[in-house]
């Protein structure tokens, strides 16, 4: 097995997002006109249509268990849930079984904040490769509708926040070094002065799961797409470099305690019959430590954050529906130890 680099050990994705709004029409939380979402929704899903084989899923018709599941997926923001009335998603989740696929999951929320919240995700540090990519589908969709633009302030948006560019770039990233040496404050705040933002798995206000933190920027207006792009890169290496430090001096401090708890956590995942998602979460993360600094051994580290993702318990009731809680802890142990399994191979 090759070793893991610190980037790959670190990085697990990019997204890029878009912030559009139609012109002629107000924003979404201006409408109080259900005729008039609809007409929003009809306009966005016609152009898409052309661009790529998206899903349509209309919020007011969409089962709990699949929203959750795509919300989990970051795919749909908990605020496009709640807007049952009037918000929409067309999704295509790509092939992830094609190495060559690199489109990965591209969404477009429907009056959410905003008319169109078009996004990217793709695995890894992919900023600049991710944006080109969805700037090309935002091209196509401009070429049918009319996107509200002013010369001076750019794209208009509902929140000032998004002005200009209406561009977003996040990239999530695996700190437990400097969670656990409790250097995230400092990185945090320097991460501010730098104009980006740090927080959790599901964007603001939500928890640092399973030491996971989405890093993007804040600046949007009078700067360039390229120049956002490249802060935010330069960032997270930055952070990418202080967490091998952290790694070093946890291991430094307590060597034997941190291989203790990173096999453990490795020996329970790959012989429980039962876990809870909780218990799963702070398991995992240990063994994805483990693995980062040599202590566990893995083939591949992603196919770790793929277990996060299809364990989480929206994902496994899309897969067991009518199962009880306890079967779904039982599922979620089997697929434990089939992954654990394969990513030693």
């Amino acid at each position: 097995m090759k070793p893991i680099s610190n980037i790959d050990s670190t990085v697990i994705s990019s997204r890029i997002r878009l912030a559009r709004n139609l012109a002629g029409f107000p924003f979404p939380n201006r409408i109080c006109d259900l005729t008039q979402a609809l007409e929003i929704i009809r306009l966005v899903h016609g152009a898409a249509s052309g661009v790529r084989a998206f899903n349509l899923y209309y919020m007011s018709e969409i089962l709990e268990g699949v929203a959750l599941s795509l919300r989990d997926d970051h795919l749909i923001s908990a605020e496009l849930i709640a807007n049952k009335d009037y918000g929409a998603a067309l999704i295509d989740e790509g092939d992830e079984e094609d190495p060559e696929d690199f489109c990965g999951k591209v969404s477009i929320m429907i009056n959410e904040e905003d008319h169109l919240r078009e996004q990217l995700i793709v695995k890894g540090l992919n900023l600049s490769r991710a944006y080109q990519t969805l700037s090309g589908m935002d091209d196509e969709l401009s070429k049918t509708l009319r996107f509200a633009f002013d010369g001076k302030l750019g794209y208009l948006t509902a929140c000032p926040t998004n002005l200009g560019t209406g561009l977003r770039a996040s990239v999530m990233l695996f700190l437990p070094g400097l969670t656990r040496m409790k250097k995230m404050k400092s990185v945090i705040s320097e991460v501010s002065r730098l104009g980006h933002t740090v927080r959790g798995v599901y964007g603001e206000g939500s928890a640092a799961e399973g030491y996971m933190y989405q890093i993007s920027n804040e600046v949007t207006l009078g700067v360039d797409e390229e120049y956002i792009l490249s802060e935010v890169q330069k960032a997270v290496l930055e952070i990418v470099n202080l967490e091998s430090h952290a790694r070093r001096a946890l291991v430094s401090r307590d060597k034997i305690g941190v291989k203790d708890a990173c096999r453990r956590a490795l020996g329970i995942l790959t012989h429980c019959e039962r876990i809870s998602f909780a218990e799963f979460i702070r398991l995992i993360s240990e063994v994805k430590l483990g693995a980062a600094v040599g202590f566990v051994k893995v083939k591949d580290i992603s196919l770790l954050d793929d277990l996060i993702a299809a364990v989480r318990p929206a994902n496994l009731s899309i897969l067991s529906d009518g199962l009880s809680e306890k079967e779904r802890d039982v599922l979620r142990a089997q697929k434990c130890r089939e992954t654990l399994q394969k990513s030693a191979e």
